[in-house]
């Protein structure tokens, strides 16, 4: 039985040795109740071995106390290991209290010079104003007027309030995300220093969740680690920090798993959100921003993503996240609350006492009637709108209502500006502003953090192009598909044109299979749109952290696309080379497949143009169905160029046109040299560079190499021109709508008392029809 004894003992080594491995060393009262919970867990899995002693005895003398018998054995034998083991984890109890303690103890001294001495997160006065008419700049709408407040360290933050109170513009502007058509005004301070707009001690899970489908959890954290982890880092470091990561997060179970695609089935939405909180959390952040964490999640999923959170605050981190009507549970896990309502402060402060502070505003949560529950219902008219719908659509008497009408009588918006005014007129507030003034007066502005990527260049474009490499050969969509498209055609178009010959018919012929090739085989590069744009995504959201920029990502995504490209090129090439027995030698076929391989990667450039252009699927392959079309008219197919017309098609279409050079240069690699039948017989044969000249316009004077180094240029500007979108769209975007908002804001007067001007929306829809008091039976059934 010693042998169960070791391995209970070795089991409680090997989790104090793995206890909190990336933080502080000293354990707190969280590392208590995990010390507790393995103690549980081991005590069931040494009940679980002994019922299964009797056909597994570890040596002789095992077996001779259990043959006597068998029942009483087993019985002292669990006595005495359980004995050993609980003095043994009793023994490791005391002492992570005793440490917890002296660790309180020294935060506290060291909390004695002022409230500066740990990392606050402190917002103040923070406004944010929208341009709502561009064309006049006349009018705007704020989202935010005057929030403020501050976060702690250990302590995880529920913002709250109903729909458009402003919960992601709270999470936007700390995080310095807001979108372009935007002003903000206020000071966002972390650690005694403002915020910069690419803070790497802040992340920001959104609630969307972008990820590669091919790739598998742990690949994905991986890949993340490289990009995100400091260079001088080991690979086996990071390797040990995302393993932690994973199985702090719970998902060893589905570490090996494809996240999923449009063809592979893959985890949950619940086990997506873990997994994006653990790509943020790789960095370890000083404070962690999350965008509706349990949007979209059952009960269960929710609890243990909110679970997840509060251990992750527990590390000394500063958790905040927007939350729409959680449950009793959930909201327990809360340490503080930020309510809002319509952009202003309803309540700030300790989450358990929310209750109190509603009661003493004359507005009590009825009994057995979940608290957020009750904090949404008197600050959101959505629920007068739904009553006078039901009211409307029933046929019912308001006055029937009577039974649930308060004696206050009041409606949504009264209510909403009762709490508002008794808010800023609480100790709540007044301790708050008194607070923040404490911290930005005695925190001192620390050094720049150094956590963000240090990653080499070099490192971070191989990371890149291996990341997107398995991607594109894991995902049969984006290039294997395709690749059968390429050959079945081919194969097509060459019996279709199957050894065209020489003979007077084959000048209009080879035109007209070159015509084939270059104008509709290169169409089906659009159909690479789709995974593009999913690449486009995780590319951004990487941006916004500040990790790695624009050159990067296409660079990396040409690499990686390369070899598939030129495969296509090749197979497809060599296929219609032989079968339709073009111009024979080896230079022709090597310029064929160079000259389509050109065309192929330089329409699937338009199509990343456009992908990036426009903001969805549909209006992307539109967009790129129409650049691929409107390049193909000034090509040689419909008109001979000397007869388009010389203002706009001629200059500078037919330049512009990548389809005009490959066709231009394919005409000239196929057909010089060669002498065709001719139209009577008896004359002379018709030489393939007098075809050129008068059938198509074409001066055979000129290299064909000229028409592939075009061809190039067209390809290299095409990939500058995907860069500049990338890195300057945004931005051109933000300067012409700041300038709109600037001239808007300065409008605006500065915040003065809420008892003189409340918060008034600025469409009808939000007009409240009856009062709060009357929808008791509607959400409360049970007073």
């Amino acid at each position: 039985m010693e042998g169960i004894q070791y391995e209970a003992k070795d089991k409680i080594d090997y989790s104090l040795k793995n206890l909190r491995p990336n933080r502080r060393k000293v354990p707190n009262k969280s590392d208590v109740m995990y010390i507790k919970d393995m103690v549980t867990e081991v005590q069931i899995a040494l009940y679980s071995t002994l019922s299964e002693f009797n056909g597994n005895p570890e040596d002789e003398g095992d077996l001779e106390m259990l043959r006597p018998s068998p029942t009483e054995g087993a019985r002292v034998a669990l006595i005495n290991v359980r004995r050993v083991f609980l003095e043994f984890a009793v023994s490791i109890e005391h002492n992570c209290v005793k440490m917890a303690e002296r660790s309180t103890e020294n935060d506290n001294n060291r909390s004695a010079g002022g409230a500066g001495a740990g990392k606050y997160l402190v917002w103040e006065e923070i406004t944010v104003a929208v341009v709502a008419n561009l064309k006049n700049g006349a009018t705007s709408r704020k989202l935010l007027n005057g929030i403020s407040g501050y976060a702690e360290p250990d302590r995880m933050m529920a913002l709250m309030g109903p729909s458009g109170s402003g919960k992601s513009t709270v999470l936007d502007a700390l995080a310095g995300r807001l979108p372009a058509n935007v002003k903000m005004s206020g000071d966002v301070v972390l650690n005694g220093n403002k915020r910069s707009r690419n803070c790497t001690d802040i992340s920001y899970v959104t609630q969307e969740d972008f990820f590669l489908g091919s790739l598998t959890v742990r690949e994905t954290l991986t890949y993340s680690a490289h990009i995100r982890l400091p260079c001088k880092m080991t690979k086996e470091e990071k390797n040990e920090v995302v393993e932690n990561t994973i199985t702090k997060m719970g998902l060893q179970d589905i570490a090996g798993s494809n996240i999923g695609n449009w063809h592979l089935r893959g985890i949950s939405k619940g086990e997506k959100r873990r997994l994006s909180i653990c790509i943020e959390v790789l960095t370890q952040p000083h404070v962690l921003l999350l965008d509706e964490p349990t949007s979209g999640l059952d009960s269960a999923s929710s609890f243990f993503v909110i679970w997840t959170l509060r251990n992750i605050a527990r590390d000394g981190r500063i958790v905040i996240c927007s939350i729409h009507q959680p449950s009793i549970d959930v909201f327990n896990l809360f340490d503080d609350l930020l309510l809002l309502a319509g952009g202003e402060t309803v309540y700030f402060g300790e989450a358990k006492i929310a209750v109190k502070f509603f009661a003493d505003a004359g507005f009590p949560c009825p009994t057995r009637k979940n608290p957020p529950d009750h904090f949404l219902r008197c600050i959101s008219s959505d629920f007068d709108k739904v009553l006078a719908a039901l009211l409307l659509s029933q046929r019912i008497n308001y006055a029937s209502t009577d039974s649930f009408i308060s004696q206050n009588n009041l409606t949504t918006d009264e209510i909403k500006g009762k709490l508002i005014n008794a808010y800023q007129s609480s100790a709540l507030s007044t301790d708050a502003r008194k607070k923040i003034r404490e911290i930005l007066l005695t925190e001192k502005p620390a050094g720049k953090s150094n956590k963000g990527s240090s990653a080499m260049w070099g490192k971070l474009l191989c990371t890149l192009i291996s990341r997107s490499s398995i991607n594109m050969s894991r995902d049969i969509g984006y290039y294997w598909l395709r690749s059968v498209f390429y050959i079945l055609i081919a194969v097509s178009a060459g019996s279709f044109f199957f050894h065209i010959g020489t003979n007077n018919q084959a000048m209009i012929a080879r035109g007209k299979c070159d015509g084939f090739i270059y104008g509709l085989m290169i169409c089906l590069s659009i159909g690479g749109i789709p995974f593009v744009i999913e690449e486009l995504k995780v590319f951004r959201r990487e941006r916004l952290g500040g990790h790695y920029g624009e050159a990067l990502f296409v660079l990396s995504n040409f690499l990686s696309s390369l070899p598939f490209v030129v495969g296509m090129a090749f197979s497809s090439g060599t296929i219609l080379y032989h079968m339709v027995k073009f111009h024979s030698g080896f230079s022709h076929y090597l310029y064929f497949c160079i000259n389509l391989f050109c065309c192929i990667a330089v329409t699937e450039g338009a199509a990343l143009i456009a992908a990036a252009l426009v903001p969805n699927l549909l209006m992307a392959v539109g967009a790129a169905a129409g650049i691929t079309v409107f390049m193909m008219m000034p090509s040689l197919l419909f008109r001979r160029m000397v007869d388009l017309p010389k203002i706009f098609w001629r200059y500078p279409m037919s330049y512009l046109s990548y389809a005009a050079w490959s066709i231009q240069g394919q005409y000239k690699n196929d057909m010089i040299g060669l002498e065709f039948d001719p139209l009577v017989v008896g004359d002379p044969k018709l030489k393939g560079e007098d075809v050129l000249l008068h059938l198509y316009g074409i001066n055979p004077e000129v290299s064909k190499w000229w028409d592939l180094a075009a061809l190039a240029c067209l390809l290299l500007c095409v990939k500058v021109i995907f860069y500049l979108l990338l890195k300057y769209k945004e931005r051109a975007s933000l300067s012409i709508h700041k300038l709109f908002a600037k001239a808007t804001f300065q409008h605006h007067p500065k915040r003065g008392s809420l008892k003189k001007e409340q918060f008034v929306s600025y469409s009808k829809r939000h007009t409240t029809l009856h009062p709060l008091s009357s929808q008791e039976g509607l959400g409360s059934p049970l007073p």
